[in-house]
């Protein structure tokens, strides 16, 4: 039985990549999709898709660092299809440069579209649902987020892009502690697959080719979507607050961030006095895992 019957999900930048293979894999699991991209054109061309394999969708064109345009993309979720259960927000750009060359623009570009844009449908979509929830009425919803390991670990060239999924995982955080009492779960997911931003430098489209002997294929954007998905149905329910990796056929849990280490002195720290405290810190942490690209 396909484990999203019944459900409606809106996912942003699904005109391609990674948005176009969740909203294909999220119909074939019986979810109403609500396709999200400025460009028509290619939203028009995934729900054609999902429409001639038996499933349910329709464009939305809203402009999601738009705050009041936002708003038509739930409301047109459930004109459509009666409710709303699921945001997906996976809609993102690059701007790569190094820090030291980095414009105002391209900071800003990257901060709207990835951090506000997780913030205005998801905004919309939480107070329909907490409404529902103070009439009494069941909530079972869902906000999936897509953060990046570039976000977890850092990535150097990408001091913008790693800020702003870094920011992500930590609303998701503070977004399953508060939303919880009204019915709503949130999970954040960092993605490694094919996609037009992936494949954009020469080394990463080789290294992400599809397979010419027909193996299996790992970073086909689709093997991602089956988390998504799951985190979408009712079955992950008990799920909050949580955020991992999937490439392939991996999935990891974050560790992410908790205290470590700690020296007490029971009084106030002289200025000199703290450099031999932070070498026995240094001495018993766990390593972070390096910055990708150091």
């Amino acid at each position: 039985m396909a484990i999203c019957n019944g459900r409606v999900v809106i996912i942003t930048g699904a005109g391609g990549g990674l948005g176009a293979a969740h909203a294909k894999v999220f119909a074939a699991e019986g979810a109403s999709v609500v396709v999200n991209d400025i460009n028509e054109a290619a939203a028009q061309k995934v729900v054609d898709d999902i429409i001639a394999a038996g499933g349910k969708a329709v464009v939305n064109t809203s402009d999601i660092t738009n705050y009041d345009d936002s708003l038509n993309a739930v409301k047109q979720a459930i004109d459509s299809f009666g409710d709303l259960h699921i945001v997906l927000n996976n809609a993102g750009v690059n701007r790569d440069r190094m820090f030291a060359s980095m414009t105002e623009a391209e900071w800003d570009t990257i901060m709207a579209v990835h951090l506000k844009g997780h913030f205005c449908i998801t905004s919309h979509a939480v107070h329909y649902w907490r409404g529902k929830s103070k009439e009494g009425k069941s909530v079972d919803a869902r906000i999936i987020n897509t953060t990046s390991g570039a976000g977890l670990q850092g990535s150097i060239g990408q001091s913008n892009y790693a800020a702003a999924k870094a920011g992500i995982a930590a609303l998701t955080l503070n977004q399953g502690a508060e939303l919880a009492r009204y019915g709503i779960t949130a999970n954040a997911v960092a993605p490694a697959a094919r996609t037009n931003m992936t494949t954009a430098v020469e080394a990463m489209a080789t290294r992400m080719a599809k397979p010419d002997d027909g193996s299996f294929d790992f970073f086909a954007p689709e093997n991602v979507s089956s988390l998504l998905v799951w985190l979408g149905s009712s079955e992950s329910a008990h799920v909050n607050g949580c955020v991992f990796e999937a490439e392939g056929g991996k999935i990891s849990l974050a560790d992410g961030w908790r205290k470590g280490p700690e020296v007490d002195k029971g009084a106030r720290w002289e200025p000199a006095e703290v450099g031999e405290a932070v070498k026995t810190l240094l001495a018993e942490a766990v390593p972070a895992q390096k910055v990708y690209g150091s």
